[in-house]
């Protein structure tokens, strides 16, 4: 039950035009969202603290409390492995399994338009996960993605705008792999490409002969760089439209919001564009050029708030980013997605915490924190309370 995480064979790929929607129906014509996605249970086993575990959610408002490093940030952890199949925190599977065991395995029970689905992930320490969708093995990674989507908000992404191109990039792929599976598909090879491309730069030194094979590996990172160009582009073209009324309403009318994609190539000129670095490539033994150091600015009222805006500014925009993120899901795939808030409330001031609060009240919600005192205020309905405490969970109404 082994998947590499490779979501297509090259062989049997599909020829398609570049370029197709990010959403297969117009918006215009969408039906009206109705809540149908509900994740009612978790399983662990051998899951970082928790040797084994069963937890019930409601498709409300769930709280889960207690102090630092007692495994609350564990449990969202794992329903994003199930949704996404990665970590959140970048972690390799080997990091999640407990010390002394092989392996580790996920259960989570998802209900969508009244039709249940069972995800089976067994995450193992030496060997490829594997995963099954109501018992069945799945083959690639596209096959999962989009059963449940997730969106998660931590601390961390509070720092997302301020951080390194690398974060941003990693937020625009994991989005859009929960998407458009047509993106999974390019991305995968795009990046085993790029590794390929760049074992070959370095083996040049030692076999120069090899170096007109840098032609077929050319040809096919343009293919897939190119697509990966496209969709990000009309991706953050789309959320662009939606996080602008956010943010000016966060920002009590006195800022406007501007996402930009910056590609490192645009994809019209992207095969000459490595014809012309291939010297620098070989000399330097990498790949210089390409979507893999694309990036995005967060424009203020005409300022890059990445490079000049004050911590306030980052920090609403990264909110902005969360809640026009959630509306994105809303509009390409017509239901809600299940949120995930990682002790995130008690890094916002009171003003950002309740525009976040209301924007979420009608969403199924997971919420970590280390005490429920910053919640008895009645800003809004919590359905279940659970108290962690070293690995175990208890139900507290």
């Amino acid at each position: 039950m082994g998947i590499p995480l490779c979501p297509e064979s090259m062989d049997n790929r599909e020829e398609r035009p570049v370029g197709i929607p990010l959403c297969p129906e117009s918006m215009d014509n969408r039906e009206e969202i109705t809540t149908s996605m509900i994740i009612e249970s978790i399983e662990l086993k051998n899951y970082r603290n928790y040797d084994e575990l069963h937890m019930d959610f409601s498709q409300g408002t769930n709280i889960l409390y207690g102090d630092n490093a007692q495994g609350k940030t564990n449990v969202l952890e794992a329903i994003y492995v199930c949704a996404t199949t990665k970590s959140h925190r970048g972690s390799k599977d080997k990091e999640i399994i407990q010390f002394d065991r092989d392996e580790s395995h996920i259960k989570l029970n998802v209900r969508k338009n009244d039709i249940p689905y069972r995800i089976d992930m067994h995450l193992k320490k030496n060997k490829a996960k594997g995963v099954a969708v109501n018992g069945v093995p799945i083959r690639k990674a596209s096959e999962l993605f989009g059963i449940v989507n997730v969106v998660f908000f931590s601390p961390e992404d509070l720092n997302l705008i301020k951080n390194g191109p690398a974060e941003r990039r990693r937020f625009v792929d994991m989005e859009l792999c929960q998407l458009n599976k047509l993106y999974v598909h390019s991305l995968v090879q795009y990046n085993r490409i790029v590794t390929q491309r760049n074992k070959l730069l370095k083996d040049l030194a030692f076999r120069p002969d090899y170096e007109e094979t840098l032609d077929i590996w050319d040809m096919q990172l343009v293919q897939y760089g190119k697509e990966i160009i496209l969709y990000r582009k009309e991706f953050v073209e789309r959320l662009g439209m939606i996080i602008e009324p956010i943010h000016r309403k966060l920002s009590g009318d006195k800022e406007s919001l501007h996402i930009l994609y910056e590609p490192d190539v645009e994809a019209d000129s992207f095969e000459e564009t490595l014809r012309r670095s291939r010297s620098q490539d070989l000399k330097q033994r990498t790949t210089l050029t390409g979507p893999h150091r694309d990036d995005l600015s967060f424009m203020v009222n005409g300022i890059d708030i990445r490079r000049f805006g004050s911590q306030g500014q980052q920090r609403t925009a990264a909110l902005s980013l969360k809640l026009a993120e959630i509306e994105l899901v809303e509009n390409i795939v017509h239901d809600y997605p299940i949120l995930l808030l990682d002790d995130v409330l008690s890094e916002l001031d009171n003003s950002r915490q309740n525009q976040l609060l209301a924007g979420i009240n009608h969403i199924q919600t997971v919420i970590t924190c280390t005490g429920l005192e910053d919640f008895v205020n009645d800003r809004f309905h919590i359905d279940k309370i659970f108290k962690v405490i070293n690995g175990t969970v208890d139900n507290e109404n």
